[in-house]
């Protein structure tokens, strides 16, 4: 079974994905290779901004100058990079196709529609004002790039309503625990 986490961005979703002790599959993770090592994703970027993308490996701080000089270029962006990202899915779903479950910790899995038939997807609720404090504590925070993110993304509370389960994130492990394991006790009830 794959299982999608999915919340608002500083929400505790990657420390959650890694507490299930599955296989977690991390879409941010995965950018920051291809990035780092993926000299084709850098040919395409560099034809697409020629003057701003000059230097392998990409530096996320140029990208991160790109979309603040025009939120439009999130968008191009991803359609070079979402390809490379749904490839290195589609292998660690198939070398792990004989594990129970599996974890999705993919930030847009709902607005880029990655689903399949065996997906339950679980939101993570924290409070506005303890994400934005934790994302303020993140070296190179930026309010203006992270709202234009935000522009990019479903509303939390419809994010919230296509979720079968909701871990209420308090940031306190002893809690967090807890509610995970309740959640992988009823998700042993769907194999």
């Amino acid at each position: 079974m794959e299982i999608g986490i999915v919340g608002d961005i500083g929400s505790g979703k990657t420390y959650i994905s890694r507490k299930f002790n599955y296989p977690v599959f991390n879409a941010d993770e995965e950018i920051k290779k291809i990035y780092e090592k993926n000299y084709k994703c850098f040919l395409k970027l560099k034809k697409k901004f020629p003057k701003q993308i000059t230097k392998f490996p990409i530096s996320k701080n140029e990208l991160s100058k790109l979309i603040l000089k025009n939120g439009a270029n999130l968008k191009k962006i991803g359609k070079v990079v979402h390809p490379y990202v749904s490839k290195n899915l589609k292998l660690f779903l198939s070398k792990n196709k004989n594990k129970k479950n599996v974890v999705l910790d993919i930030p847009l899995l709902i607005e880029n529609k990655i689903s399949t038939k065996n997906l339950i997807l679980i939101f993570v609720e924290t409070k506005k004002k303890e994400i934005l404090k934790r994302l303020a504590k993140r070296p190179n925070f930026n309010k203006k790039l992270f709202t234009l993110i935000k522009k990019n993304q479903i509303a939390s509370k419809l994010k919230k309503k296509k979720c079968k389960f909701v871990i209420k994130n308090d940031f306190n492990k002893v809690s967090l625990k807890k509610s995970i394991s309740e959640i992988k006790k009823k998700l042993d009830k769907y194999d």
